[in-house]
């Protein structure tokens, strides 16, 4: 796998930090464009692009604005803060920068987006504005609406942005977001740590809390951007902007608190077929946490993955 490291200039001049994982070899049979979760970073899946590299396909993947290099190689940027204003829309816009991006490094080639947890959301988001001309979608760790939820912390997040700032870290929105994931993986009451819903193996878990890039608490202002952005996501006249023949694969694991232990990603699947959506399969991982590629199931999630990869192969349209 050759590797190359990325910056991209954003439509505000941030610069976003990402890598380039090509083949060894030969011309690419395919694009993957990987969007990372909350509180972690693109560098968490070069495995993952090991693997697809290894299959024919080039990937990209970028920090996101408030997390890994963008946030700290940036003037002005801190880890869990997209923006003081309108973070949402910039971060769907890096999205679409770093598409426009790697359209113009592979003209031609199918292009596919693969989406984990937030990451999932902020593709879904960008589904409803840029879905066509893409050959395909990959949701990992995806969720249905969590309504009072999402209601409430919107609320908070708005309260604590006017009385502590904007760029304020947000202990409870930290809490109210992930406080119950632990729970069903505890043992009389305590767990080995906090993070023990990401997966099912310790070593991954062990990674990410020694991470500095991992785990951290976001501001006031990311929750706002956040839960407004869920928002849209959810409502059905605008899941009905997204182009019917877009293939989705929405993969997840059984015990995944955020999808609801997949009841969730059952509710967001069957909104798709709703819309009008022709092809739109679910791949469930028995027992398994959040993050499907860390788990150990790992090397059948990604073998599932790139099965689906190459059965939507085709050609981009001329005018992609």
């Amino acid at each position: 796998m050759r590797t190359t490291d990325l910056s991209v200039a954003a439509v505000d001049d941030l610069t976003l930090r990402g890598y380039e994982w090509l083949p060894d070899a030969g011309d690419p049979k395919g694009v993957v464009l990987i969007a990372h979760g909350m509180a972690e970073h693109c560098l968490r899946y070069e495995r993952l692009a090991t693997a697809l590299t290894g299959a024919g396909y080039a990937v990209y993947a970028y920090d996101h604005r408030g997390h890994g290099r963008t946030a700290t190689e940036n003037p002005g940027q801190m880890l869990g803060h997209f923006a003081d204003s309108d973070g949402w829309r910039l971060v769907l816009s890096d999205l679409h920068t770093m598409r426009e991006h790697v359209a113009r490094e592979h003209p031609g080639r199918p292009l596919f987006l693969l989406g984990h947890s937030m990451g999932s959301f902020i593709v879904r988001a960008y589904l409803q504005r840029h879905g066509a001309d893409l050959a395909g979608v990959v949701l990992s760790g995806t969720a249905g609406d969590p309504g009072p939820l999402r209601l409430g912390g919107l609320a908070v997040a708005k309260a604590e942005a006017r009385l502590r700032g904007r760029r304020t870290l947000s202990p409870t929105l930290d809490k109210l977001t992930f406080g119950a994931y632990n729970k069903p993986f505890t043992e009389n009451g305590t767990a080995r740590t906090d993070f023990e819903w990401l997966s099912r193996d310790p070593v991954e878990v062990d990674k990410y809390v020694a991470d500095p890039w991992c785990g951290f608490v976001c501001t006031t202002q990311f929750y706002g951007d956040l839960f407004a952005g869920l928002a849209t996501i959810h409502d059905p006249k605008r899941v009905a902007t997204v182009p019917k023949d877009v293939p989705l694969l929405l993969i997840a694991g059984s015990a995944d608190p955020v999808g609801d232990e997949w009841k969730g990603v059952l509710r967001a699947k069957r909104q798709f077929q709703a819309a009008g959506v022709r092809d739109v399969r679910s791949q469930l991982y028995r027992d398994a946490r959040h993050e499907v590629f860390n788990e150990t199931c790992r090397d059948e999630v990604t073998t599932d993955v790139i099965a689906w990869l190459d059965e939507h192969l085709a050609p981009a349209p001329t005018n992609a």
